[in-house]
């Protein structure tokens, strides 16, 4: 008997057991077989696909496109953004402005408060105590600068160092804040301020470029003493490392080419000229900070000790306000080392006038009442500020009386 599906059946066994089907080919191009990669003349990648590292090469190819594409966007980006109109007068007074009105804005909305506040006597000698405490944080700043001298081979005489240090320290006060940086590339160039011979151009700013960097690179290791902090206590940490010889010359470069272009725009050739073309300095930079000695422990460490003093008359502001007790110990060093970097490194007013405030505020006013806070920071601000006119005077009073000044019998 014939079912009358069969004929069916056998239909569908006889295209089972034939050829697998194939996609339909384009015109004009070689058919592949099942399973394989292109044939040579259809695709670049043939040849690469025939040896045996076949995927490693794809792979490598694959990673080589998206880092082009990464560049790319990048280059796009770049462009984008030098297209956007620059802020006017540059970004210096902004940030001033910024950070001024939110100090401001701050005394305004405590100012009842404020005024409530008061200083009983012991307050006013823990003021005058962090006057003194501001007073020597200078002098060992200047130690600083005289170690880090040493320390680069350039014999120091220590006396004239430090006191050359003191008395330039009150020019970071005047508008441009590179003022007091100009007058010790000037001196060291001249040989004078207390180094025995006249140093390249290339050579003074490789000093005047790493003392800074020092000292925020000790305050922020600081920092780290607050805890955690949501990751902010080890982040401080990292710019240790930057310190190593291998990370420390590329980035002294960059930094030197910067302040090249900065001492050269705001001077306009009263450095006799050597600072007029900043690229040819900041090539011979680049070789002077090739020779580095190694880690630069010693003058790190002095740079230690000038922000421990500085908290030192911080500290005393805390204690004229009986705010001791307020926050731990630590969580204040960690948000004084905090703002005196961000005070140094962001290029607001002279001094870091209303940074140092505002970063204060921000770091610290979620554990304490706004106008205790207040009243500290502008304390400190006005203790620090007479540290260094004290300063200041005293280098040139010591100068005075070395050179025999008017009215004083000479030595």
């Amino acid at each position: 008997m014939t079912l009358p599906f069969r004929p069916l059946l056998e239909r569908l066994r006889a295209l089972n057991a034939g050829p697998p089907w194939r996609p339909r080919s384009r015109p004009g191009t070689t058919q592949a077989s099942a399973g394989s990669l292109p044939a040579p003349e259809d695709s670049a990648l043939a040849p690469i696909a025939a040896s045996p590292q076949a995927p490693a090469a794809l792979g490598s190819r694959a990673a080589t496109g998206s880092r082009r594409s990464a560049a790319s966007l990048l280059a796009a980006l770049r462009a984008r953004l030098g297209r956007l109109p620059s802020l006017p007068g540059g970004l210096r007074p902004w940030i001033t402005l910024a950070s001024l009105g939110f100090v401001m804005a701050a005394l305004l909305s405590n100012a009842r408060p404020l005024l409530q506040l008061g200083l009983d006597p012991q307050g006013w000698l823990w003021l005058v105590l962090g006057v003194g405490f501001s007073l020597l944080s200078v002098v060992v700043n200047g130690l600083a600068w005289t170690v880090l001298l040493r320390w680069l081979g350039l014999r120091p005489r220590w006396e004239a160092s430090v006191t050359h240090f003191m008395e330039t320290n009150l020019r970071k006060f005047l508008p441009g804040g590179i003022w007091h940086l100009a007058a010790r590339v000037q001196a060291l160039r001249r040989g004078t301020g207390g180094v025995e011979l006249p140093q390249s151009a290339a050579r003074s700013l490789l000093v005047v470029v790493l003392e800074p960097l020092l000292a925020a690179v000790a305050a922020l290791a600081l920092v780290g003493l607050g805890g955690w902090q949501g990751g902010l206590g080890l982040a401080a940490l990292l710019p240790l490392g930057l310190l190593n010889p291998r990370w420390l010359e590329p980035l002294l470069g960059r930094l030197e080419r910067r302040k090249a272009r900065d001492l050269a725009a705001e001077l306009a050739g009263e450095l006799d000229g050597e600072l007029d073309d900043p690229q040819s300095v900041a090539l011979a930079a680049a070789a002077t900070a090739a020779s580095l000695p190694g880690y630069p422990w010693p003058p790190l460490l002095a740079e230690l000790a000038f922000v421990l003093l500085r908290f030192a008359g911080f500290a005393c502001c805390v204690w004229a306000f009986d705010l001791q007790l307020s926050l731990p110990w630590s969580t204040w060093l960690s948000g004084f080392a905090l703002a005196w970097t961000v005070g140094l490194v962001v290029p607001g007013a002279p001094g870091g006038l209303g940074v140092f405030e505002a970063v204060l505020l921000l770091r610290l006013g979620g554990g304490l009442a706004a106008a205790p806070l207040l009243a500290v920071a502008l304390s400190y601000r006005l203790v620090a500020t007479l540290g260094d006119v004290f300063a200041s005077l005293l280098a040139d009073l010591d100068g005075r009386l070395a050179r025999g000044g008017p009215g004083l019998p000479s030595q």
